[in-house]
């Protein structure tokens, strides 16, 4: 299973539509963004593929929660696990510290974050840390594809 993630679109909403057709295109079968999407229409667009998401903190939670009631997209709050293949994946947006220790306390395979706006993939401890980069205020818009199967991931630059 290919999950395309992303996160601090920050109403971007050109950029985001290319990125999800980009992540579509790739072969993604599901989204998970990691918070800051900033307005709904952003979460619409998402919506192109099954969606599981985080808020930022630049988030309208409220907005947000609306905008998932009326489509098929999943909100987990301000962070959660969601399993895919077998595979545990934490969610949250990264800039609170306890939300990150609390998740990597858990063990998850992969803890998804944002905040940062630039793209990483490492390790802590025995979790897979990855942060898709940013499609606003970043040296280059990427977001990333994860290969739960091979475990393989890569970063797609987003024009």
């Amino acid at each position: 299973m290919l999950i395309g993630i992303l996160s601090d679109t920050h109403d971007e909403l050109a950029r985001t539509r290319r990125a999800v057709n980009l992540l579509r295109d790739a072969g993604a079968t599901a989204l998970i963004h990691c918070g800051d999407f900033v307005g709904a229409p952003i979460l619409r667009v998402s919506c192109a593929l099954p969606l599981w998401f985080v808020f930022g903190n630049n988030d309208s939670a409220g907005e947000l929660e609306i905008a998932a009631a009326e489509t098929s997209a999943t909100c987990l709050g301000w962070s959660g696990i969601v399993e895919f293949d077998g595979k545990r994946i934490a969610v949250t947006h990264g800039h609170m510290t306890s939300d990150v220790r609390r998740l990597l306390a858990a063990e998850p395979d992969y803890l998804l974050t944002g905040h940062s706006h630039i793209a990483a993939d490492s390790m802590s401890g025995t979790v897979r840390r990855i942060n898709p980069g940013a499609l606003h205020r970043a040296f280059e818009f990427t977001v990333a594809l994860l290969d739960l199967e091979s475990g393989e991931s890569k970063f797609l630059p987003v024009p």
